[in-house]
Protein backbone atom coordinates (compact mmCIF):
# COMPACT_ATOMS: atom_id res chain seq x y z
CA UNK A 1 0.00 0.00 0.00
CA UNK A 2 1.08 3.36 -0.84
CA UNK A 3 0.85 7.18 -0.62
CA UNK A 4 -0.11 8.60 -4.68
CA UNK A 5 0.70 12.07 -4.90
CA UNK A 6 -1.74 13.42 -7.93
CA UNK A 7 -0.27 16.65 -9.86
CA UNK A 8 0.89 17.78 -12.94
CA UNK A 9 4.19 19.58 -11.91
CA UNK A 10 6.98 17.98 -11.27
CA UNK A 11 8.84 20.91 -10.66
CA UNK A 12 7.03 21.70 -7.07
CA UNK A 13 7.24 17.94 -6.21
CA UNK A 14 11.19 17.39 -4.83
CA UNK A 15 10.46 19.00 -1.33
CA UNK A 16 7.54 16.78 -0.77
CA UNK A 17 9.62 13.71 -2.33
CA UNK A 18 12.51 14.09 0.46
CA UNK A 19 10.20 14.43 3.18
CA UNK A 20 8.20 11.69 2.02
CA UNK A 21 11.48 9.55 1.69
CA UNK A 22 12.62 10.86 5.09
CA UNK A 23 9.67 10.12 6.69
CA UNK A 24 9.79 6.20 5.29
CA UNK A 25 6.61 6.80 3.76
CA UNK A 26 6.07 4.38 0.27
CA UNK A 27 4.77 6.72 -2.22
CA UNK A 28 4.34 7.39 -6.28
CA UNK A 29 3.18 10.00 -8.33
CA UNK A 30 0.22 10.14 -10.80
CA UNK A 31 1.06 12.87 -13.18
CA UNK A 32 -2.20 13.71 -14.47
CA UNK A 33 -2.26 15.05 -18.05
CA UNK A 34 -3.65 12.66 -20.31
CA UNK A 35 -3.94 8.42 -20.53
CA UNK A 36 -6.39 6.04 -19.41
CA UNK A 37 -8.50 5.82 -16.76
CA UNK A 38 -10.56 2.13 -16.36
CA UNK A 39 -13.83 2.48 -14.91
CA UNK A 40 -14.58 -1.14 -15.09
CA UNK A 41 -11.36 -1.61 -12.61
CA UNK A 42 -11.37 -0.35 -9.45
CA UNK A 43 -7.93 1.90 -7.73
CA UNK A 44 -5.44 0.30 -6.39
CA UNK A 45 -5.58 0.56 -2.64
CA UNK A 46 -4.02 3.38 -0.26
CA UNK A 47 -4.18 7.32 0.10
CA UNK A 48 -4.44 9.66 -2.79
CA UNK A 49 -3.13 13.03 -2.47
CA UNK A 50 -4.30 15.67 -5.00
CA UNK A 51 -2.03 18.36 -5.07
CA UNK A 52 -3.58 19.69 -8.65
CA UNK A 53 -2.99 23.41 -9.07
CA UNK A 54 -5.06 25.89 -10.81
CA UNK A 55 -2.59 27.15 -13.12
CA UNK A 56 -1.89 23.77 -14.72
CA UNK A 57 -3.00 25.18 -17.79
CA UNK A 58 -0.03 27.79 -17.59
CA UNK A 59 2.36 24.81 -18.17
CA UNK A 60 0.32 23.41 -21.24
CA UNK A 61 -1.70 21.14 -19.14
CA UNK A 62 -4.71 22.30 -20.36
CA UNK A 63 -6.24 18.77 -19.44
CA UNK A 64 -5.22 18.03 -15.66
CA UNK A 65 -8.11 19.97 -14.28
CA UNK A 66 -10.55 17.71 -15.67
CA UNK A 67 -8.49 14.86 -15.68
CA UNK A 68 -8.20 15.07 -12.07
CA UNK A 69 -12.03 15.20 -11.53
CA UNK A 70 -12.68 12.02 -13.66
CA UNK A 71 -10.04 10.23 -10.81
CA UNK A 72 -10.82 11.83 -7.94
CA UNK A 73 -14.38 10.53 -8.34
CA UNK A 74 -13.29 6.86 -9.59
CA UNK A 75 -11.88 6.98 -6.09
CA UNK A 76 -13.99 8.90 -4.16
CA UNK A 77 -17.10 6.09 -5.19
CA UNK A 78 -14.66 3.28 -4.42
CA UNK A 79 -14.27 4.89 -1.04
CA UNK A 80 -10.35 5.31 -0.96
CA UNK A 81 -8.67 7.90 1.61
CA UNK A 82 -8.52 11.26 -0.79
CA UNK A 83 -6.67 14.15 0.53
CA UNK A 84 -8.08 17.38 -0.46
CA UNK A 85 -10.56 15.41 -2.55
CA UNK A 86 -13.14 15.89 -5.28
CA UNK A 87 -15.03 18.61 -3.47
CA UNK A 88 -11.84 20.35 -2.42
CA UNK A 89 -10.58 20.35 -6.33
CA UNK A 90 -13.39 22.83 -7.15
CA UNK A 91 -12.37 25.22 -4.57
CA UNK A 92 -9.18 25.10 -6.19
CA UNK A 93 -10.19 26.02 -9.47
CA UNK A 94 -12.71 28.67 -9.40
CA UNK A 95 -12.47 32.11 -6.99
CA UNK A 96 -15.82 32.44 -7.51
CA UNK A 97 -16.67 29.45 -5.33
CA UNK A 98 -14.58 30.34 -2.85
CA UNK A 99 -15.50 33.63 -2.38
CA UNK A 100 -18.78 32.12 -2.12
CA UNK A 101 -18.71 29.38 0.35
CA UNK A 102 -16.53 32.02 2.21
CA UNK A 103 -19.22 34.59 2.91
CA UNK A 104 -21.94 31.96 3.06
CA UNK A 105 -19.57 31.11 6.50
CA UNK A 106 -19.10 34.93 7.27
CA UNK A 107 -16.04 35.72 6.40
CA UNK A 108 -15.57 39.28 5.08
CA UNK A 109 -14.62 38.58 1.36
CA UNK A 110 -14.02 41.50 -0.89
CA UNK A 111 -16.91 42.87 -3.32
CA UNK A 112 -16.56 40.86 -6.55
CA UNK A 113 -18.35 40.59 -9.57
CA UNK A 114 -17.47 37.91 -12.05
CA UNK A 115 -18.11 38.44 -15.52
CA UNK A 116 -17.98 35.84 -18.02
CA UNK A 117 -16.61 37.09 -21.47
CA UNK A 118 -15.25 40.35 -22.63
CA UNK A 119 -18.26 42.55 -23.44
CA UNK A 120 -19.45 43.39 -20.56
CA UNK A 121 -16.12 44.04 -18.50
CA UNK A 122 -15.62 47.88 -19.32
CA UNK A 123 -19.19 48.41 -18.19
CA UNK A 124 -19.01 46.85 -14.94
CA UNK A 125 -15.86 48.16 -13.54
CA UNK A 126 -17.90 51.22 -13.53
CA UNK A 127 -19.54 49.64 -10.52
CA UNK A 128 -16.56 50.01 -8.82
CA UNK A 129 -14.90 53.03 -6.93
CA UNK A 130 -11.35 53.32 -8.10
CA UNK A 131 -9.05 51.63 -7.63
CA UNK A 132 -10.25 48.02 -8.82
CA UNK A 133 -8.56 44.99 -9.28
CA UNK A 134 -8.82 42.49 -11.93
CA UNK A 135 -8.29 38.38 -11.42
CA UNK A 136 -8.82 34.94 -13.47
CA UNK A 137 -11.17 32.63 -11.65
CA UNK A 138 -9.31 30.30 -12.35
CA UNK A 139 -6.05 31.33 -11.30
CA UNK A 140 -2.99 30.57 -9.19
CA UNK A 141 0.17 32.44 -9.50
CA UNK A 142 -1.56 35.38 -9.25
CA UNK A 143 -2.85 35.50 -12.87
CA UNK A 144 -4.65 38.19 -14.29
CA UNK A 145 -4.48 40.46 -11.02
CA UNK A 146 -3.78 44.27 -11.75
CA UNK A 147 -4.69 46.92 -9.94
CA UNK A 148 -6.75 50.15 -12.63
CA UNK A 149 -6.66 53.72 -11.20
CA UNK A 150 -8.50 54.99 -14.03
CA UNK A 151 -11.61 53.51 -15.96
CA UNK A 152 -9.60 54.58 -19.14
CA UNK A 153 -6.49 52.82 -18.57
CA UNK A 154 -9.03 49.59 -17.84
CA UNK A 155 -9.76 50.42 -21.41
CA UNK A 156 -7.02 50.55 -22.45
CA UNK A 157 -6.39 47.17 -20.75
CA UNK A 158 -9.09 45.67 -22.36
CA UNK A 159 -8.25 46.89 -25.98
CA UNK A 160 -4.86 46.32 -25.91
CA UNK A 161 -2.24 43.57 -26.13
CA UNK A 162 -2.07 42.88 -22.62
CA UNK A 163 -5.41 41.61 -22.41
CA UNK A 164 -5.10 38.19 -20.66
CA UNK A 165 -8.57 36.12 -21.46
CA UNK A 166 -8.67 34.01 -18.35
CA UNK A 167 -8.78 30.16 -19.56
CA UNK A 168 -12.09 29.80 -18.20
CA UNK A 169 -13.53 33.37 -19.66
CA UNK A 170 -14.50 34.32 -15.88
CA UNK A 171 -13.18 37.81 -15.18
CA UNK A 172 -13.18 38.68 -11.65
CA UNK A 173 -13.43 42.46 -11.02
CA UNK A 174 -12.90 42.88 -7.27
CA UNK A 175 -12.78 46.03 -4.95
CA UNK A 176 -9.03 47.12 -3.78
CA UNK A 177 -8.86 46.18 -0.56
CA UNK A 178 -6.21 48.75 1.34
CA UNK A 179 -4.33 47.20 3.80
CA UNK A 180 -3.72 48.95 6.97
CA UNK A 181 0.42 48.25 6.67
CA UNK A 182 1.76 47.10 3.30
CA UNK A 183 1.60 42.94 3.69
CA UNK A 184 -0.96 39.85 3.51
CA UNK A 185 -1.09 37.02 6.04
CA UNK A 186 -1.17 33.84 4.67
CA UNK A 187 -2.57 31.02 7.28
CA UNK A 188 -1.07 27.17 6.80
CA UNK A 189 -3.17 24.64 7.49
CA UNK A 190 -1.65 20.24 7.36
CA UNK A 191 -3.42 17.64 8.46
CA UNK A 192 -6.75 19.90 9.77
CA UNK A 193 -4.21 21.80 12.12
CA UNK A 194 -2.65 25.47 12.20
CA UNK A 195 0.82 24.73 11.52
CA UNK A 196 2.09 28.81 10.98
CA UNK A 197 1.04 32.32 9.51
CA UNK A 198 3.59 34.16 6.94
CA UNK A 199 3.16 37.64 6.25
CA UNK A 200 3.83 38.78 2.20
CA UNK A 201 5.03 41.75 1.43
CA UNK A 202 2.84 43.32 -1.24
CA UNK A 203 4.81 46.32 -1.97
CA UNK A 204 6.42 44.28 -4.44
CA UNK A 205 3.66 43.62 -6.61
CA UNK A 206 0.06 41.30 -5.97
CA UNK A 207 2.07 37.62 -7.69
CA UNK A 208 3.40 36.15 -4.54
CA UNK A 209 3.94 32.50 -4.80
CA UNK A 210 6.12 31.30 -1.67
CA UNK A 211 7.73 28.15 -3.86
CA UNK A 212 11.45 28.27 -3.89
CA UNK A 213 11.19 26.72 -7.59
CA UNK A 214 8.46 29.30 -8.48
CA UNK A 215 11.78 30.96 -10.02
CA UNK A 216 13.04 28.47 -12.69
CA UNK A 217 10.36 29.53 -15.04
CA UNK A 218 8.39 32.88 -13.03
CA UNK A 219 10.06 35.58 -12.50
CA UNK A 220 8.18 36.84 -10.29
CA UNK A 221 8.04 33.88 -7.78
CA UNK A 222 10.70 35.08 -5.39
CA UNK A 223 13.11 33.04 -3.78
CA UNK A 224 16.62 33.05 -1.91
CA UNK A 225 17.68 36.68 -1.17
CA UNK A 226 14.48 38.43 -2.71
CA UNK A 227 11.76 35.83 -0.89
CA UNK A 228 13.50 37.33 2.43
CA UNK A 229 12.92 40.24 1.84
CA UNK A 230 9.22 39.62 0.58
CA UNK A 231 8.13 36.70 2.70
CA UNK A 232 8.62 36.37 6.85
CA UNK A 233 7.44 34.61 9.90
CA UNK A 234 4.45 35.90 11.74
CA UNK A 235 5.56 34.44 15.16
CA UNK A 236 3.07 34.19 17.81
CA UNK A 237 0.04 34.70 15.23
CA UNK A 238 -3.25 33.14 17.20
CA UNK A 239 -5.96 35.86 16.21
CA UNK A 240 -9.28 33.83 16.27
CA UNK A 241 -9.48 33.86 12.27
CA UNK A 242 -7.46 30.62 12.73
CA UNK A 243 -9.97 28.61 14.44
CA UNK A 244 -12.51 29.59 11.94
CA UNK A 245 -10.80 28.69 8.79
CA UNK A 246 -9.91 25.13 10.72
CA UNK A 247 -13.60 25.15 11.33
CA UNK A 248 -14.19 26.23 7.34
CA UNK A 249 -11.68 23.73 6.67
CA UNK A 250 -13.17 20.60 8.05
CA UNK A 251 -16.72 21.37 7.10
CA UNK A 252 -15.36 21.38 3.59
CA UNK A 253 -12.96 18.84 3.76
CA UNK A 254 -10.13 20.55 3.11
CA UNK A 255 -7.14 18.84 5.08
CA UNK A 256 -3.77 21.06 3.42
CA UNK A 257 -4.27 24.67 2.73
CA UNK A 258 -3.49 28.23 2.86
CA UNK A 259 -5.99 31.08 3.35
CA UNK A 260 -4.80 34.22 2.78
CA UNK A 261 -6.32 37.46 3.94
CA UNK A 262 -5.69 41.34 4.43
CA UNK A 263 -5.72 43.45 7.76
CA UNK A 264 -7.06 46.95 6.78
CA UNK A 265 -6.59 50.30 8.57
CA UNK A 266 -10.75 50.30 9.52
CA UNK A 267 -10.42 46.86 11.11
CA UNK A 268 -11.77 44.77 8.84
CA UNK A 269 -10.18 41.28 8.15
CA UNK A 270 -10.59 40.05 4.39
CA UNK A 271 -10.21 36.67 3.09
CA UNK A 272 -9.55 36.63 -0.60
CA UNK A 273 -7.88 33.40 -1.34
CA UNK A 274 -7.57 29.63 -0.67
CA UNK A 275 -4.76 27.98 -1.72
CA UNK A 276 -5.49 24.00 -1.39
CA UNK A 277 -2.43 23.62 -3.73
CA UNK A 278 -0.20 25.43 -0.99
CA UNK A 279 3.43 25.30 -1.94
CA UNK A 280 5.52 25.87 1.57
CA UNK A 281 9.19 28.58 1.40
CA UNK A 282 12.49 27.88 3.05
CA UNK A 283 13.21 31.50 4.66
CA UNK A 284 9.36 31.16 6.49
CA UNK A 285 10.06 27.77 8.00
CA UNK A 286 13.69 28.39 8.83
CA UNK A 287 12.16 31.18 10.97
CA UNK A 288 9.40 28.98 11.77
CA UNK A 289 11.03 25.95 12.59
CA UNK A 290 8.72 23.96 11.22
CA UNK A 291 8.90 22.37 7.71
CA UNK A 292 5.84 22.50 5.63
CA UNK A 293 6.64 19.18 3.58
CA UNK A 294 7.69 17.36 6.30
CA UNK A 295 4.68 17.99 8.45
CA UNK A 296 2.74 17.06 5.01
CA UNK A 297 4.74 13.43 4.87
CA UNK A 298 3.94 13.07 8.50
CA UNK A 299 0.24 13.37 8.25
CA UNK A 300 -0.14 11.19 4.76
CA UNK A 301 2.40 8.86 6.48
CA UNK A 302 0.02 8.40 9.49
CA UNK A 303 -3.40 8.02 7.32
CA UNK A 304 -1.55 5.27 5.03
CA UNK A 305 -0.87 3.41 8.51
CA UNK A 306 -4.14 3.24 9.63
CA UNK A 307 -4.90 2.73 6.13
CA UNK A 308 -2.97 -0.78 6.05
CA UNK A 309 -4.57 -1.23 9.85
CA UNK A 310 -7.76 -1.49 8.13
CA UNK A 311 -6.90 -3.48 5.54
CA UNK A 312 -4.74 -6.14 7.07
CA UNK A 313 -5.50 -8.79 4.17
CA UNK A 314 -4.62 -6.41 1.23
CA UNK A 315 -1.28 -6.89 0.11
CA UNK A 316 0.84 -3.44 -0.27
Amino acid sequence: MKVYVLHENREWLPPFADALDAEGVAWEEWLLDGGVLGLDAPPPEGVFYSRMSASSHTRGHVRSKDHTRAVLSWLEAHGRRVVNGRRVIELEMSKVDQLTALAAAGFDVPRTVAVVGRADLAAQARRFALPLITKHNQGGKGLGVRRFDSYAAFDAYLDGPEWEQPVDHITLLQEYVEPAEPFITRVEIVGGAFLYALAADTSHGFELCPADVCTVHDDFCPSGEHAARIFSHRAGFDAPIVARYLDFARRWGIEIAGFEFIETADGRQVTYDINTNTNYNTVVEQQAGTSGPREVARFLGGLLAAESAARPAVSA
